[in-house]
């Protein structure tokens, strides 16, 4: 276990409240997910990738997008694994590479 909830994530959540952004939880992981939650949400913001990543594909695999957050650069990413069996085909879905590829123009343009 850890103190990081008490010390570091409470403590964003406050401060991020206190700019005006409207923020749930902290909530666990195997309770977030539920319509009461997600049905105002913008986006979920999971801490490890286990935890959002499931619930993603599940409901929307091959529309979903992975963004890495804390580096010095954009980053998202197909929502599922490289499928080199697929390659060269013409049988690869290039829905989530079509929907991270524009999601990361929209950021590039907002922090412009």
């Amino acid at each position: 276990m850890g103190t990081e909830e008490i010390d570091t994530i409470i403590p964003v959540l406050d401060e991020l409240r206190a700019q005006g952004m409207k923020l749930n939880g902290p909530l666990p992981a195997d309770t977030l997910f539920q319509p009461k939650y997600l049905d105002n949400a913008d986006a979920v913001l999971a801490m490890y990738h286990d935890q959002g990543l499931p619930v993603l594909k599940y409901q929307g695999f091959g529309r979903g997008v992975n963004i890495t957050l804390g580096l010095p650069f954009i980053r998202t990413s197909v929502d599922h694994g490289t499928a080199l069996e697929l390659a060269g085909r013409g049988k690869a879905d290039v829905g989530s590479f079509i929907t991270a590829l524009n999601l990361a123009i929209k950021m590039i343009v907002n922090t412009q």
